[in-house]
């Protein structure tokens, strides 16, 4: 294992189906500096079309998934309990990025596989600080095993 940066080849899989909060994202990042690629699943189903393509050798895998949990057509418990049973993403650390702080979402997230839960702020100033936290201790401080 290893412990260096990767900030800068870092791969982020942002699944959101919200696209103001898409921007908010996209935005964040590159306000805080945050040198990263970000791919886009606008919902669950592209997200499971993206787990495919990973197991197929199409695409790499992320280095994290950013998920939200509230979406059509695939919600977001159904795309972690998916990821976490393929070997080719299990290991891949899965951040709930959403607005519901209800418990019983909160515990199910953990109990498919969630690496991290985290709410949503709803001031722009403390979703940029959120952003910088998640990439300084996912990307920067976190260990990842070398494939």
């Amino acid at each position: 294992m290893q412990n260096k940066s990767y900030e800068n080849n870092a791969k982020i899989l942002l699944v959101e189906d919200n696209p103001v909060d898409i921007d908010l994202t996209k935005r964040a990042f590159i306000k805080q500096n945050i040198n990263c690629q970000i791919q886009i699943a606008n919902d669950g189903e592209e997200a499971y079309h993206a787990l495919k393509d990973w197991e197929e050798g199409k695409q790499t895998p992320p280095t994290i998934v950013l998920l939200d949990l509230k979406m059509p057509r695939m919600n977001g418990f159904d795309v972690l309990k998916a990821f976490k049973q393929s070997p080719s993403s299990r290991s891949i650390p899965i951040i709930v990025l959403t607005s519901s702080n209800e418990e019983k979402d909160i515990t199910a997230a953990y109990e498919y596989g969630a690496n991290s839960y985290l709410l949503k702020p709803i001031d722009y100033g403390e979703f940029l600080i959120l952003i910088q936290s998640i990439a300084n201790y996912w990307l920067n401080t976190n260990c990842f095993a070398n494939n």
